[in-house]
């Protein structure tokens, strides 16, 4: 059996190491030619794939929780579903989630992910209180808060090392509900101003109509929340819809999204309306839906995930959205967010602006029409989220890492890049 990404592309053979100790992996480790550590396999393109992976789901107990600081120590592999199950009914929530739970502790580490409140609360490392990390050599370090090793590894992509535990921050809240408001916007600039007016919200992110065109380019449903007051802690997770087959590549085309755009924009009121919502919704509404990423077809998809600068989001997101609009080649699902301030990690994806997330099916002219629109992101200064990525070129991709030779050269002194690297890493020359 072979483990593959989210998107399903490429396929790739590989050999699985899975271990149950801390000794096993040192042995399998000093073995091994060269690999790259694999959670649950939701990173979308070829960051988590090789011709050898560390399969660290398996290592996933809960080693200790202080009720009194809701700090959690846990091994790499428990899901953030898993937390949330042990947590919720407790009064605790994760500090920062992306949007799915269905992801490791260790791959959120290592993608640095970020979620609905950057502009708030920064990326996954910041509740990161410290970890530890097997070496290429095998031995084991634990890492703390601002140390080199930390920098790296936060959004390294794991390739500094395969991370064993961690100990992450919790945060207190009191109700398993959203008080969710949500603004209708007509075009961009009323995007915009709804973002600015509503930042202060701890959590905001925007479904964007994509193709959309002329003077309607960038309307949105914008939904901006906090955790509610009530005391209703009861939670337990909901039974899924499952996808049990590949759709054909046809069922998902212009025509379809546009109908699905259409219908998504019109059945939400005018304005601004509120609602309580349940934060599985409001967090993680496709985590619903088990295997949906079958709806693409068989050839698989990619999601296009990119920044820019506060000072030139505007201008460029228009430009993108205008390309993609006349392209034809629209997704679905296009996520708007708001960031604050970028961080020190050497890699880390966010930058103070805003970034736009979008699904394509894999079909022919598709890789053009992300190159054209790397082009725009390039000339705006901004970068493309490795996790989301699987065909960015090196150049595209230097040009947004202004620390990426730093990067280099601390895997190339540590020995790292003898012994982990991914398909993505050889092709970037991480």
């Amino acid at each position: 059996m072979s483990l593959q990404s989210w998107g399903m592309y490429p396929l790739v053979e590989n050999t699985i190491i899975e271990f149950q100790s801390q000794k096993e992996l040192a042995e399998k480790l000093a073995l091994a030619d060269e690999l790259i550590p694999y959670g649950n396999g939701r990173s979308y393109g070829d960051s988590a794939l090789n011709d050898t992976l560390v399969h660290t789901r398996p290592y996933d107990y809960f080693l200790d929780f202080d009720e009194s600081t809701g700090i959690l120590h846990v091994q790499a592999g428990v899901l953030l579903s898993e937390i949330l199950e042990a947590s919720v009914k407790r009064g605790w929530f994760l500090k920062v989630t992306p949007g799915t739970k269905l992801i490791s502790v260790g791959g959120a580490i290592a993608s640095d992910i970020h979620g609905k409140n950057h502009h708030i609360e920064g990326c996954f490392s910041e509740c990161v209180e410290e970890f530890s990390i097997m070496l290429a050599d095998g031995q084991i370090q634990t890492v703390k808060k601002g140390e080199e090793l930390f920098l790296a590894t936060c959004g390294g992509m794991g390739l500094t090392g395969v991370i064993l535990t961690a100990k992450i921050s919790l945060k207190k809240i009191n109700s398993q509900f959203i008080n969710q408001t949500t603004i209708k916007t007509k075009n961009l600039k009323e995007t915009f101003a709804a973002f600015e007016e509503y930042k202060k919200d701890p959590y905001s992110v925007a479904w964007i109509d994509c193709l959309a065109k002329d003077e309607n380019i960038g309307k949105s449903l914008l939904m901006v929340g906090d955790f509610a007051d009530d005391g209703d802690l009861r939670y337990k997770p909901k039974s899924k819809l499952n996808i049990p087959f590949n759709f054909p590549s046809f069922a998902l085309n212009t025509l379809s999204v546009k109908a699905f755009n259409w219908l998504y924009y019109w059945k939400s009121k005018d304005g601004v309306s509120k609602q309580k919502v349940h934060f599985d919704s409001f967090f993680y509404p496709l985590d619903s839906i088990r295997n949906w990423n079958r709806i693409y077809g068989k050839n698989g998809f990619t999601q296009y995930q990119f920044i820019l600068p506060k000072e030139s989001s505007f201008d460029g997101l228009e430009r993108i959205l205008d390309k993609i609009s006349k392209s034809g080649k629209g997704s679905f699902l296009a996520v708007l967010k708001l960031y604050g301030k970028e961080n020190a990690n050497y890699l880390s994806f966010p930058i103070e602006g805003y970034s736009l997330a979008l699904d394509f099916k894999i079909e022919d002219g598709l890789f053009e029409l992300l190159d054209e629109l790397d082009e725009i992101v390039v000339e705006c200064g901004g970068r493309i989220y490795l996790t989301k990525d699987v065909r960015v070129s090196k150049e595209t991709f230097e040009l947004g890492y202004e620390r990426v030779e730093t990067f280099r050269a601390f895997r190339k002194k540590h020995n790292m890049s003898e012994k982990f690297n991914s398909l993505q890493s050889k092709r970037l020359g991480l």
